[in-house]
């Protein structure tokens, strides 16, 4: 492996985070030996292409500073070319870095931990779950989460997570079940009412509520969880479970596994990796060893 890594950043990602932390890590990376390029965008696109460039021109490794939502840029840079991934994470979930075993919001001992592993040989393929041309590590969300999500993106204030508690609040307040259509890779096609379909590669999201919490990163399937027709009363009382992933437990709620599965319902949008993916049905398939990572 080449000694020279690219650091792929997000300055905007927890709040100015992302730019603070990238000189810690990179001060990790550079005393271990390895020289590190830094790679800015002046947007989205134009960060997604200058890492793929980086990629192109046979970078040793990929190191994603920010949130879920840079490693999920990231992971549209690397997926399917061998190149491996790290995530120095510092945005608001984090569930990707997480599910990796990496340090969460603390750059230079993610800096440290990726160097080692990267003198070590410590790199593994785990799945990914792909949408069209788009991928993702953790979960699709669909439903009263994707609702609330869009709400809380659509209000300017309050900053941070404590606009998606409020945006939840009132969703809560307008919350009716969904009729589902399900299409699984065996041909099975299910009906249902539900709260809310997640489709898991990972088993957390929104910075730790493990919603498909016997997800496998390595086994070929996602983890579905259907959350079913639920009242309001019900969900407050199960949706707190959900941090410790014993809402699987509730009778109202079923988990399936499956390579392949596609989501219809109207007036949903989707999210992965809390990236918007646009409106249902979608389909999505589990892509087997899809990205080589850095980690523990």
């Amino acid at each position: 492996m080449t000694s020279e890594i690219t650091l792929f950043v997000n300055p905007t990602a927890g709040r100015g985070r992302g730019a603070r932390a990238a000189q810690p890590a990179a001060s990790a990376l550079r005393a271990a030996g390895f020289s590190v390029r830094t790679v800015l965008g002046e947007d989205a696109e134009d960060a997604l292409a200058r890492a793929r460039a980086a990629v192109e021109g046979g970078t040793g490794a990929l190191i994603a500073v920010g949130g879920d939502g840079m490693a999920n840029l990231a992971l549209r840079a690397v997926a399917g070319t061998g190149t491996p991934l790290g995530l120095v994470a510092v945005g608001t979930g984090n569930d990707f870095a997480r599910a990796l075993g990496l340090p969460v919001r603390e750059p230079a001992a993610a800096g440290r931990m990726i160097a080692d592993a990267l003198k070590c040989g410590r790199l593994r393929d785990i799945d990914l779950g792909q949408v069209g041309d788009r991928w993702f590590g953790t979960v699709l969300a669909s439903g009263f989460d994707s609702r609330v999500n869009d709400r809380g993106n659509r209000m300017r204030w309050p900053s941070g997570r404590f606009k998606y508690d409020l945006a939840m609040i009132a969703e809560l307040a307008a919350f009716r079940p969904v009729p589902y259509r399900i299409r699984l890779d065996d041909g099975e096609i299910r009906e249902v009412e539900a709260t809310l379909i997640a489709v898991g590669n990972g088993s957390s999201y929104g910075g730790g509520m493990r919603i498909c919490p016997g997800a496998d990163l390595t086994d070929g399937l996602f983890d579905i969880t259907v959350v079913g027709d639920c009242d309001r009363t019900t969900l407050l009382r199960v949706f707190p479970r959900v941090y410790r992933g014993t809402h699987v437990e509730h009778p109202q709620v079923t988990v399936v596994r499956a390579a392949r599965v596609e989501i219809a319902a109207a007036g949903i949008t989707g999210y992965a990796d809390g990236e918007p993916l646009g409106p249902l049905p979608l389909s999505a398939r589990c892509v087997r060893g899809g990205v080589r990572v850095v980690g523990p």
